[in-house]
């Protein structure tokens, strides 16, 4: 017999904070949603950070990945760590899937399926050519640069003729050491806004509107963005679902993020299926959906 059930996962900056401000009241409360929609469906649960070296990860059924919002810093412990417990438990997300998801190569295959992503250009690790020469390859004048490997916006660069050069020192050292992505510049996130549609069980359940501020074109709140309250078209939900479905497997939750690209089509900016905001504050109703899902599991 396993001791619990689920292990909601978080990372240790969230197990027990000393100081709680705006910030780490939504990561406690989002997880709580999860928490209390997990116990109400009769599920024994608790919740550890993930590099909790003192617990058994045998004796859960599953582990939940929630807030582990470091694993990208400590990629190389976090990586080992998954080899580790994926012997020892199942991961929701499992971790075939996060493995995929990890590097943003998942969006040739998601164009391979049918998906419609941003026009994106995939720079291998060890490439010799500048960013000017690559530029003037894929006729690019205002684009944005970023790694395969990412979260937060970790080096994401907008580059245009007038900075360009400033930015050949930084591309030439990230790659060496890893693969990134050349964007042409989607101009409307920056007018209409990125929107992210939650998907619970193949399901949508509800979704949000993320504006950059005043300036800027990132989105995250981490530089400012806000996020709204909204309503998708069925078209949208049918665009985000679809998405879902072309994974390698289903997961048990995911949050497609869209917009409409400088061609005016929907396309997809990121699926997020490891740790992603899914704005359960918003929706309280979407930590049932996944409770659910989670039960049903159980219950196989």
């Amino acid at each position: 017999m396993k001791k619990y059930d689920v292990i909601i996962l978080t990372d240790k900056r969230y197990v027990n904070p000393i100081e709680i401000n705006a910030y780490t009241k939504n990561v406690l409360d989002e997880d709580n949603y999860v928490r209390i929609a997990l116990e109400n469906q009769d599920l024994k649960v608790d919740r550890l950070s993930w590099d909790d070296a003192s617990f058994d990860w045998s004796t859960t059924r599953y582990i939940l990945f929630r807030t582990t919002w470091d694993y990208f810093d400590r990629f190389s412990e976090f990586s080992e760590w998954l080899n580790n417990v994926s012997q020892q438990t199942i991961l929701l997300n499992s971790e075939k899937i996060i493995r995929w998801n990890i590097d943003k190569h998942y969006l040739q295959d998601l164009q391979q399926n049918g998906v419609h992503i941003c026009e994106s250009y995939f720079i291998e690790q060890g490439t010799t050519k500048t960013l000017k020469e690559l530029s003037i390859q894929f006729g690019l004048k205002e684009f944005v640069l970023k790694p395969c490997i990412s979260g937060a916006a970790r080096h994401t660069y907008k580059i245009n003729p007038e900075n360009i050069k400033t930015f050949e020192t930084v591309f030439s050292e990230l790659i060496t050491e890893e693969a990134m992505i050349l964007q042409p510049f989607q101009y409307n996130i920056v007018k209409k806004g990125e929107i992210s549609l939650m998907v619970m069980n193949g399901k949508f359940t509800h979704a949000v509107l993320k504006i950059a501020k005043s300036g800027d074109f990132r989105v995250q709140d981490d530089f400012g963005g806000s996020v709204h309250s909204y309503s998708p078209t069925q078209k949208e939900i049918d665009f985000a679902e679809n998405a879902v479905k072309a994974c390698v497997e289903l997961p048990i939750y995911a949050r497609v993020d869209v917009f409409t690209d400088n061609n005016d089509k929907l396309a997809i900016a990121e699926l997020e299926l490891i740790e992603p905001e899914l704005w359960f504050r918003e929706q309280p109703a979407a930590a049932d959906e996944l409770a659910k899902g989670i039960k049903q599991l159980i219950n196989q």
